[in-house]
């Protein structure tokens, strides 16, 4: 059955983010007098500031990265820390570049399906993103006016399956999902009883699966993308 809408996340799926924003947070910290503290940790704790807010009522991304930003200098024990530091990772948004295998994937499957954007994020920074094509679907947290997880305002549930550790999307209102088996076990493993349908899709590490499709799953697992992302990918029979 050829899905009718393939959605996608955008930073960290279709975009590569951490190469840019690893140079914006040891910017931020080297500003705050901070540049002893490991950038990785310091963006780990911030991100998850930003989920944990994403649940609360409705505020603009860039709102919400400022805030978690001012948390997180308190928690690194940062007294110089300005929460306007974070304009350094706003301004790094024109100059994210997607993953190579993102433009001549979504030329494929578009050839087949509707593509959508889901993103937790604001209309100007989304706009200021090199995309590289048009898509039929976009939808901004800002336009929903709110978040993944909570998939509500978009009125559809794809919601990974955490306590498993491997699944991307499940087949909500009888969509095609895809599973993505990310274990170091390579040897096949059947389905769970709620993923048993002939037309649920298993990608694991003994068929590849693309690496546009690990990057989706390993957001999905976050806890940010979760419920609302939802990923088809056609996969050969051996």
């Amino acid at each position: 059955m050829r899905p009718r809408l393939l959605s996608f996340d955008v930073f960290g799926t279709l975009v590569d983010t951490p190469s840019g924003q690893d140079a914006a947070f040891r910017s931020i910290l080297e500003d705050a007098g901070a540049a002893h503290v490991a950038a990785d940790a310091f963006w780990t704790h911030w991100e998850e500031r930003n989920i944990a807010h994403y649940w609360e009522p409705y505020r603009p991304y860039k709102e919400i990265c400022r805030l978690s930003l001012e948390e997180t200098f308190e928690r690194f024990g940062v007294p110089g820390g300005d929460g306007g530091l974070i304009q350094r990772y706003f301004d790094v948004y024109p100059r994210f570049e997607l993953y190579p295998d993102v433009l001549p994937t979504l030329e494929i499957l578009g050839r087949r399906s509707r593509l959508a954007l889901v993103s937790n994020i604001d209309d100007d920074l989304l706009a200021a993103t090199k995309l590289g094509r048009d898509f039929d679907l976009v939808c901004t947290a800002e336009r929903a006016r709110g978040y993944k997880p909570d998939g509500r305002p978009r009125r559809r549930r794809h919601r990974g399956d955490p306590p498993l550790g491997t699944v991307a999307a499940d087949r909500p209102r009888g969509r095609q999902a895809a599973r993505i088996d990310d274990r170091l076990d390579q040897s096949p493993r059947p389905r769970p009883a709620s993923h048993g349908s002939p037309a649920g899709l298993h990608l694991s590490r003994s068929r590849p699966a693309p690496a546009l499709a690990r990057r989706q799953a390993r957001k999905s697992l976050t806890g940010c993308a979760g419920p609302c992302m939802f990923l088809a990918i056609p996969v050969k029979k051996s």
